[in-house]
């Protein structure tokens, strides 16, 4: 492979930087990183595969083995990433029950292990 540069942080990669499958063939451009970076959260890239529209794909974090200045190394093959999914919205949730934040009490904890043992926890 020819010469990334210097391994860079997700923080400051940049847009337009080749992706590279493990095969060593280009599969893409950086469209933009995801991360949540104030808790140093890496959640992976969206790509560009293509000129035309529709032509993004997300790789998620652990498909990224290395990122450099010139360019990130994916641990898949081109194959492979010639199959990834187009980036979509996926909101993050957690439900969060009254009782979830009450604690010490004989009664609550009796009815959290009930809860769990009937299926509703």
């Amino acid at each position: 492979m020819k010469d990334l540069g210097a391994p860079l942080s997700f923080l400051t990669l940049p847009k337009g930087v080749p992706v590279y499958s493990s095969d060593e063939e280009e599969v893409g451009k950086v469209e933009y990183v995801l991360s949540a970076p104030n808790i140093d959260i890496f959640d992976g890239i969206v790509l560009d595969t293509s000129v035309l529209p529709g032509g993004r794909r997300f790789v998620d974090a652990p498909e990224v083995g290395e990122i450099y200045e010139r360019g990130v190394v994916l641990t898949i093959d081109a194959a492979a990433a010639r199959n990834l999914p187009e980036p979509r919205a996926n909101p993050g949730s957690v439900d969060v029950d009254p009782a979830d934040l009450v604690a010490g009490k004989r009664h609550d904890k009796l009815r959290r292990a009930w809860d769990l043992i009937s299926g509703k926890g």
